[in-house]
């Protein structure tokens, strides 16, 4: 290229796929062609720019970084597990090295903050490996978070709600700040609008983007029941809705009780608190009272096959059991067959 007195403009891949100008595309981990994005590639998806976009040209060219070079996305809502997955990961590195560059770009105190590769970066790292391929970008701090969550969405096979809640939030901001730079005044607008983008890219409804996010709100000791499984998505969602003080003394009942509400108990809680006559001793009266839930013991074929024909269907399985319980509850002593009463 002859040299000018103008800094040169990027030259195009005559082979690499534009980007559709209908609807916003998935951001992909690695470009199948580097080619280098100006801001006439941007996307608009309604009032509000989507990925991929920047104000100046990005490196597409593949380096080498040393781990010291590189630092954690700030707030990195995902976490790094040493489960099954990641084994896998650095057995992987181990024997192929690493097939895919990471995404970093520059940050202003010197090195690379991490965009996509956190997972690689550790399992080189356990490997044995002193650098990892990556890809630098030139990203603003919008695109940066939407690139980073969706490539964790597309990347890990388990997410616990907490990171999902925290993922979307994080969309969520950076939408809408672009959408506020677009000229979008109107604040109700701008939020409806955000929301429905959100949830075009991760293919999940409105409701459920919004039921995801008001988890954030919920204190740390009743999140982690969420992530471990040990209290129903539904219930958590009311109870992000109660005032911090009192999730302490719904944590606090569920410890006590070593058991989580149910959707019912949420619910009610939910309303007490917004009418602000929810406390403690309130909480406490809930938690006494019976589940409104059906009691389910769960027996398998194999267990059933030994005392029914394969030709019986479960109705009469059913009935045949609770007949048999009838019949052994009049052998019992007349304390056992008397009803507990009432408190």
């Amino acid at each position: 290229m002859a040299k000018t007195n103008t800094a040169p403009k990027p030259k195009r891949n005559s082979q690499a796929k534009q980007p559709e100008q209908s609807e916003p595309q998935p951001i992909p981990e690695e470009p199948e062609v580097p080619v280098p994005i100006t801001q006439s590639d941007t996307q608009p998806v309604g009032d509000v720019v989507a990925l991929p976009t920047t104000d100046s040209v990005f490196t597409a060219s593949i380096i080498h970084l040393s781990h010291a070079e590189l630092f954690p996305f700030k707030n990195h809502p995902f976490q790094l597990r040493d489960d099954e997955d990641m084994k896998a990961l650095v057995a992987s590195v181990k024997e192929r090295g690493i097939d895919q560059p990471a995404i970093v770009r520059p940050r202003d105190d010197g090195g690379y903050e991490l965009i996509a590769g956190h997972r690689r970066q550790y399992a080189a790292a356990m490997a044995g490996y002193s650098t990892i391929p990556c890809i630098i970008r030139n990203l603003s701090d919008e695109e940066a978070v939407l690139a980073m969550t969706e490539s964790n969405f597309n990347q890990r096979s388990e997410i616990v709600a907490s990171e999902r809640a925290k993922a979307l939030k994080m969309q969520l901001d950076a939408i809408k700040r672009q959408g506020s730079r677009n000229g979008i005044l109107n604040k109700d607008e701008l939020g409806t609008r955000s929301n429905e983008i959100i949830a075009e890219r991760n293919r999940m409804s409105s409701k459920n983007v919004q039921r995801y996010i008001a988890l954030n709100n919920l204190v740390p000791e009743l999140m982690a029941y969420v992530d471990d499984k040990k209290m129903k998505f539904t219930a958590a969602v009311d109870l992000s809705y109660i005032k911090p003080k009192n999730q302490m003394y719904i944590a606090i009942a569920i410890d006590a009780q070593q058991s989580a509400p149910s959707g019912a108990q949420a619910q009610r809680m939910r309303e007490l608190d917004q009418k602000d006559i929810l406390n403690a001793d309130v909480i406490d009266g809930i938690f006494m009272e019976e589940k409104k839930e059906d009691i389910r013991v769960i027996l398998n074929s194999s267990e059933l096959s030994r005392y029914f024909k394969p030709e019986q269907s479960p109705r009469e399985m059913k009935e045949q059991i609770l007949m048999l319980l009838d019949e052994w509850k009049e052998r019992q002593s007349p304390e056992l067959k008397a009803p507990a009463m009432e408190k």
